[in-house]
């Protein structure tokens, strides 16, 4: 497997990896959607709510609000010390408390330690109206995107074939067809030749094949290239999120390794 191409920001990754297979692409992509551990909200203890929404509903809303995650100093709580009871460990309290009129934003939960202030402060929980409060406390756990989607840390998880665009210029005339159809507009006419401007770009929707009457173009994936892409919620950065991704996916071949190595 070869990475030729890579390029990873503070939420999103994308790069292109050369031969290699779709199961093992699907398999990364998985990993990332359903195995790599995530802080998010697992209990909300309502003391006062006279808002406009029900206390599940505000519940399910909290619950969504990406928490930055520090793997190095959690754990999972039925694998802690304490047996799952909470602790500094494994468990993050939060408290809220407002008073309308205002709208309560997700910066309002207070963690016990700043470190762990939600990642975005402008998401917006209730509005409440003059007369109207929420006081409430919250406890987060790590958890993993199978269990439930809030602690699912990436979204837009994905791959394609590398396209791949050949054009035959004995059969082309320059007609102009397949350049109005491409809806990427990737095509273009230049110095009397039909090229490609950004053939990454291209979505293999074949609508350039299905205009040439002559059969000139034709478009297909390399199925040993791919482009992967994906963006975190935050939570954990992308360089993160792929770095475990590869960890859990190593551990699990060794693991497969040594057990039909022990096999007579």
């Amino acid at each position: 497997m070869k990475i030729t191409e890579v390029k990873i920001g503070k939420t999103s990754c994308r790069m292109v990896v050369e031969n290699t297979t779709p199961y093992f692409m699907n398999s990364l992509r998985r990993v990332i959607l359903s195995e790599i551990p995530k802080l998010a909200v697992s209990h909300v203890t309502v003391y006062d709510n006279n808002s406009a929404l029900f206390d599940e509903i505000i519940a399910h809303r909290i619950a969504m609000i990406p928490l930055p995650t520090k793997l190095d100093l959690l754990g999972f709580r039925d694998e802690c010390a304490c047996e799952g009871k909470g602790c500094p460990n494994c468990t993050v309290l939060y408290t809220l408390s407002k008073e309308g009129p205002c709208t309560v934003y997700s910066g309002d939960l207070q963690p016990q330690d700043k470190m762990w202030a939600p990642v975005d402060g402008n998401i917006p929980i209730v509005k409440l109206t003059e007369g109207q409060r929420l006081i409430l406390e919250a406890e987060a756990v790590l958890g993993k995107g199978k269990d439930h989607a809030k602690w699912q840390v990436a979204s837009g998880v994905g791959y394609k074939y590398y396209p791949i665009i050949e054009i035959d210029r004995n059969k082309c005339n320059l007609c102009g067809k397949c350049v109005e159809a491409c809806p990427k507009d990737i095509l273009e006419i230049k110095n009397n030749k039909l090229t490609v401007k950004n053939i990454e770009k291209c979505s293999m929707c074949k609508s350039c094949v299905e205009k040439c009457e002559r059969k000139a173009i034709n478009v297909r994936g390399d199925e040993n290239k791919y482009i992967f892409k994906f963006e975190t919620d935050g939570s954990l950065s992308a360089k993160e999120v792929l770095e475990k991704a590869l960890e859990i996916l190593s551990n699990r071949y060794k693991d497969i390794y040594k057990r039909i190595s022990k096999i007579k």
